[in-house]
């Protein structure tokens, strides 16, 4: 009998053994946002993020990194809510000022720019000012020319601002001339035109940007990393040069600067 008990306490403690060294979930926040991540709702969402949490996933066996698909104008309160734990390519300047969270600097920029149509004797004057043209936006973006105020009905009146959910969307109305300025994330911009570069003789693109975004990542003060485990993460990818190719596909670089106006 007492052998049959010490093979039952083996067992317990072998089949919970297991439990102990499982992966810890992290829970990863995103939007519709490309060329960072394409309809996070899909089975299989495209861009950088579901790619870098591949990544993550594949290197280490601590963490499990896993998607939580939330919208531009949720994901703040999704993240107070501890719906999930962190967000990459973030801003702290994006709205986040009233919510708790701790910020990972990266050493990654991005910017947006202005982009209108090509038009005999039309320069670069012609982003200097808006109060005359048709601008189309994408909902829930925050844009440096209105003081990062995303609220869609104040953009719609100040701005005579359109606003969808579809970069390419944007594009297509502005090369029928339906509006005369969209504001794009650069990165998203230098994909488009790599697809489609019969495009770029038609778009005249604004030297300055609307804002230069520097990275974050931003952490829920209580939640399963802290930003220095998170930067240890992030250096091991960069080490071994995965992080830099990921990036280089998304037409980003790793201490890459984009040229200030």
């Amino acid at each position: 009998m007492r052998g049959l008990i010490l093979c039952l306490l083996s067992c317990f403690v072998f089949l919970h053994v297991p439990g102990s060294l499982a992966a810890q979930e992290v829970r990863v926040g995103g939007y519709h946002f490309p060329p960072y991540l394409n309809r996070p709702e899909d089975p299989q969402p495209q861009g950088l993020v579901p790619e870098l949490l591949q990544a993550l996933n594949l290197m280490q066996e601590h963490y499990r990194f896993v998607l939580v698909p939330t919208s531009a104008t949720r994901r703040y309160r999704d993240m107070q809510g501890e719906r999930f734990d962190l967000m990459f390519f973030e801003s702290s300047h994006w709205g986040w000022q009233n919510t708790p969270h701790l910020a990972l600097p990266l050493d990654i920029e991005d910017a947006e720019v202005y982009v209108a149509a090509a038009e005999p004797g039309r320069g670069q004057e012609y982003f200097q000012d808006f109060s005359d043209k048709r601008m189309a936006l994408y909902g829930g973006y925050h844009y440096g020319f209105a003081g990062f105020n995303a609220d869609q009905s104040y953009l719609a009146r100040t701005f005579n601002a359109l606003i969808t959910y579809s970069h390419d969307s944007n594009l297509r109305m502005l090369q029928a001339r339906r509006v005369d300025v969209v504001v794009i994330t650069r990165s998203y911009l230098e994909m488009y035109l790599q697809r489609h570069p019969e495009a770029a003789a038609d778009m005249l693109v604004s030297e300055h940007f609307d804002q230069l975004y520097q990275h974050q990542v931003l952490l829920r003060p209580d939640g399963p990393l802290t930003p220095a485990q998170m930067s240890e993460l992030l250096d091991k990818l960069q080490a071994d040069g995965q992080l830099q190719r990921l990036l280089s596909r998304y037409r980003l670089a790793l201490g890459g600067k984009v040229a200030p106006d």
